[in-house]
């Protein structure tokens, strides 16, 4: 008996990590959307059914969706954190090309077709993270993973 009970203590013991393990998000490299610096885990708003992760309490006070302040930075965040998965071309919506990935600030993103690659290959910064991450381009491309 005390085997059983031993062994099963052990067992809710694992699930219960393995629970706390799949809900866990990897913050290495995450940057606030609102200030560019490191983010953490315990400084998050709610956000397209996902959670966007912030550096500090003032910057979920800065951030604001409803201007469109900040948010192809929030629409990364989702990605890189794999809250969201692309499904289709941020620029023209149709089926991905794996030949065509590149990295837009350290996030993989593929295209359809070389010509919506070297739209996005073509700009710089802030501008690249705009024309695959804004709104429009984030209903094209991608979904939020629902947990």
């Amino acid at each position: 008996m005390k085997r059983w009970i031993t062994a099963s203590a052990v067992l809710v013991a694992l699930l219960t990590v393995s629970v706390y393990a799949a809900d866990e998000v990897d913050l290495k490299g995450v940057k606030c959307p609102v200030s560019g610096q490191p983010v953490k885990a315990d400084k998050t708003l709610d956000y397209k059914g996902g959670k966007i992760y912030f550096c500090c309490e003032n910057c979920p006070k800065k951030f604001d969706e409803k201007n469109k302040l900040h948010v192809a930075k929030a629409n990364m965040q989702l990605v890189q954190t794999k809250q969201a998965t692309e499904e289709k071309c941020p620029i023209a919506g149709k089926d991905l090309n794996p030949d065509t990935a590149i990295e837009v600030s350290g996030v993989k993103v593929c295209f359809c077709c070389n010509g919506c690659k070297g739209k996005v290959s073509k700009a710089k910064g802030d501008e690249q993270i705009e024309l695959v991450f804004s709104d429009e381009a984030f209903k094209k491309g991608f979904k939020v993973i629902k947990k």
